[in-house]
């Protein structure tokens, strides 16, 4: 089986984005570089990447080429500036505004793991009294994590620009203190 891997937020090409996130690189083209690097240092040529938005701001024919060197297959979920990457859609596998993942899981509830890919953050989604999990983007680390909500920002400014594995998210997920509401019951 493949690798599935989430990532939110490149903002590939966009010049503002290193001082809007105090990014630590010298240059757009040393932060394209960099990510590029990271990505194809943990996804594999047939991995499954579901990117929560956010892709580029450049013209379409300059992503064109930087999407074809990234490796795997890649799902996006739109987000709030996305025009290059819809010039580009044929690029993914499949270009959608919300998307409600279920993933084989024997750790998972009845083995089943739900999991909410949305460019922004929400408080409440489908069967998250369940357990189910949210992944999502936009906020670049602004937005503090809440320990008791199975909810994580999985954008590159929060984990170093490079992708999270499946098995990441899950371990960081098991550290938090959710409870159901259901427990709370008496």
């Amino acid at each position: 089986m493949h690798a599935i891997w989430f990532t939110a937020d490149t903002h590939f090409g966009h010049k503002n984005i290193l001082k809007f996130s105090k990014r630590p690189f010298a240059s757009v083209a040393e932060m394209d570089e960099a990510m590029v690097q990271r990505w194809n240092e943990k996804v594999g040529p047939e991995d499954l990447v579901y990117h929560l938005g956010d892709v580029a701001l450049l013209p379409p024919a300059k992503l064109r080429p930087l999407l074809d060197r990234l490796n795997g297959r890649i799902c996006l979920i739109t987000g709030n500036h996305e025009s290059a990457a819809l010039a580009c859609a044929d690029r993914f596998d499949w270009v959608k505004p919300y998307h409600e993942l279920t993933l084989d899981d024997p750790d998972a509830s009845r083995g089943k793991r739900h999991i909410m890919l949305f460019h922004y953050a929400m408080r409440v989604w489908n069967a998250s009294h369940y357990g189910a999990w949210h992944l999502y983007g936009h906020s670049h680390g602004d937005l503090p994590d809440d320990e008791t909500s199975l909810s994580l920002d999985v954008g590159v400014d929060c984990h170093n620009f490079y992708p999270l594995s499946y098995e990441e998210v899950k371990a960081i997920m098991a550290r938090k203190k959710w409870t159901s509401p259901f427990a709370l019951r008496v």
